[in-house]
């Protein structure tokens, strides 16, 4: 949530920032605001709305200064208005700042700070920061030694982008708990809070740790450590990705592009990890005791983890939110513990605070992660990377179905290693996991028809979407998809549940998806689809056997396959109707209301 971007050197920074803040707008945001600096003034325009309009309204391109920072606001602390958006300022106007984050204790401090005559102009908890740090070059000493010392005192999260007036040849930028990552250019320098907003200029990157801090000229770049001033020695990372990668290609929609780059995606996500996935599964080996702790779509693919690893490896892991995780599982981690994380972003504040318990407690943790260098991945003791590439709409779509991937490749040599599935089973379902990407190009295919589906759907106030076993996972991401797009009510639960409850919920017409592969659990969920059509339901039937047309309304024929390795390309035509209905209903599936790409706050 929130965006920063950076920029010092011999270019127009408010062109760079704007370029900037519209390559970070995926990860949400009510207002957005730029400052420059030119002949020791700063220069600020800022208010609530999008980017496009802003800059128009406002003229960010013709702001004047060769450095500058920008800032997309989510709102924590104070609404969405002009006044509330970044950069906030101090009463001398000399230092304007931008904050991704929240700060707990800014009450306290604001109020300690008003007794000493500062005004403040927004409701924010970033405003406190500017003023604090006001207040300390009171006590003399250098604006870097006052900036830390005014941090030092605030409790909570941040990443920070800072300008001083008096000081024309540098930015300031800190991270705590928040995403930042510095882009090392020739004569010129970036630091924002993911790599897309200046990877037009450089792929060399730095990323920041937790309680760090860089010093930018348009020269050089210095790292050091919060806590105590030191220089600390970084490595300078290369990013492979390219710009177009990060682009629509044709697309209309980000969101549609990523959805087609999944069978490359789940390619690379297999070759990438050919060498190193025996390696982790012995590690893995060795524990008993396994948790899976992830959030959102990245929790739906855990929950198929656990099915892949009881039914390969016969280890049973219990899978949590990250968010409940810290709170009800502390008693029981301990160094026999393994805690496999899962976070496209490696970002994400509840899974990352989980992973911190866990190594807390002696645990050994495994993260699964799509971005090199992100947090995650420097907490983990081993990483695997989904090798997604970037992945710009909200929703995700190819970060999950490469999750999928890892996880059934991590099963596989898991139960490999304990010898605990017949090898011949095993090399058949390992072919079958690279004939993979075919069976999603396969389903790719039938989008025309999916989106003809989505035309007569588009109106429906309600869908449930049902599965058995390793099925009830990709229901829960179907409903997903469609709730956070499409803005339409779904439920995603076990088909066993219907008669337990929902089956009240059913009426005429009411849109119930089932995800029925062949499998050991076909036969049931035939019944509960019959139940469901009973009660008058418009039964959509996704799966690969032909009496599914029996009592279905429609069916959505699956290529055939293990049926260990369904939830990876089941869930793709789930993925392009709700992309449909999204667009159909006028909805921006890039940019779902209320949601951001990475949560970095709780």
């Amino acid at each position: 949530m929130c965006g920063i971007i950076g920029y010092i050197g011999d270019r127009q920074a408010c062109e760079v920032i704007v370029k900037g803040l519209k390559r970070l707008e995926y990860r949400g945001y009510d207002s957005a605001g730029i400052v420059t600096e030119e002949g020791g003034r700063l220069y600020i325009k800022k208010g609530a709305g999008r980017i496009d309009e802003l800059a128009e309204k406002l003229g960010f391109l013709e702001m004047p200064g060769k450095r500058g920072i920008g800032h997309t606001r989510w709102a924590t602390h104070g609404i969405p208005n002009d006044i509330n958006a970044h950069p906030q300022t101090d009463c001398t106007g000399k230092i304007a700042l931008v904050h991704n984050g929240i700060i707990e204790n800014y009450r306290e401090l604001r109020e300690e700070l008003l007794k000493r005559g500062h005004r403040f102009d927004s409701d924010t908890d970033t405003e406190v920061i500017a003023h604090l740090i006001e207040e300390e070059l009171k006590s003399g000493g250098s604006f870097e030694e006052a900036m830390r010392r005014a941090l030092l005192r605030l409790k909570g999260s941040l990443a920070l982008g800072i300008i001083y007036t008096e000081e024309p040849d540098r930015l300031y930028f800190v991270r705590n708990e928040s995403p930042l990552v510095l882009g090392i250019g020739e004569g010129e320098n970036f630091a924002a809070s993911d790599v897309p907003a200046f990877l037009e200029y450089t792929n060399r990157v730095v990323f920041l740790d937790d309680r760090e801090y860089a010093v930018l000229t348009k020269d050089s770049w210095t790292v050091k450590n919060l806590d105590t001033g030191e220089r600390i020695e970084k490595s300078v990372h290369k990013i492979e990705w390219s710009l177009e990668m990060a682009e629509k290609a044709g697309y209309p929609h980000f969101m549609l592009k990523e959805i087609h780059e999944q069978p490359k995606a789940i390619r690379d996500a297999l070759h990438g990890n050919a060498e190193i996935i025996h390696s982790v599964a012995e590690e893995i080996a060795k524990y008993d005791r396994i948790f899976i702790v992830a959030m959102g779509t990245s929790y739906h693919a855990g929950l198929v983890g656990k099915y892949l690893f009881q039914r390969l490896a016969r280890k049973v892991p219990i899978v949590e939110d990250a968010s409940e995780f810290r709170y009800e599982l502390e008693d029981v981690i301990d160094e026999n513990t393994l805690v496999i994380a899962i976070t496209q972003s490696g970002e994400t504040a509840d899974t990352l605070a989980a992973m911190k318990l866990a190594k807390r407690k002696g645990a050994k943790v495994l993260a699964i992660v799509n971005v090199v260098g992100s947090m995650a991945t420097r907490i983990a003791d081993f990483t695997l990377y989904t090798h997604a590439g970037p992945e710009i709409g909200v929703a995700a779509t190819k970060t999950y179905t490469t999750q999928l991937t890892v996880l059934t490749m991590l099963a596989l040599e898991l139960a490999r290693v304990l010898g605990t599935a017949d090898q011949g089973y095993l090399e058949e379902l390992e072919m079958g996991l690279k004939a993979v990407p075919e069976l999603v190009e396969s389903v790719l295919k039938h989008e025309t028809s999916l989106r003809e589906l989505a035309e007569g759907l588009k109106n429906k106030r309600d869908f449930f979407y049902i599965g058995r076993g390793i099925s009830v996972p990709t229901a829960l991401e179907g409903a997903l998809k469609l709730k956070e797009i499409s803005y339409i009510h779904a439920e995603g639960l076990s088909a066993g549940e219907l008669k337990h409850g929902p089956l009240a919920l059913l009426e005429d017409g009411v849109p119930v998806v089932a995800i029925a592969p062949s499998g050991r659990t076909f036969d049931k969920v035939v019944s509960n689809i019959e139940e469901s059509k009973a009660r008058g339901a418009y039964i959509i039937s996704v799966g690969d056997r032909a009496e599914l047309m029996r009592v279905s309304d429609v069916f959505l024929e699956m290529p055939r396959m293990d049926e260990l390795l369904t939830p990876i390309v089941y869930v793709v035509p789930l993925q392009i109707l709700a992309y449909h209905l999204a667009v159909l209903r006028g909805n921006d599936p890039d940019k779902p209301r209320n949601l951001a790409k990475s949560v970095t706050v709780e």
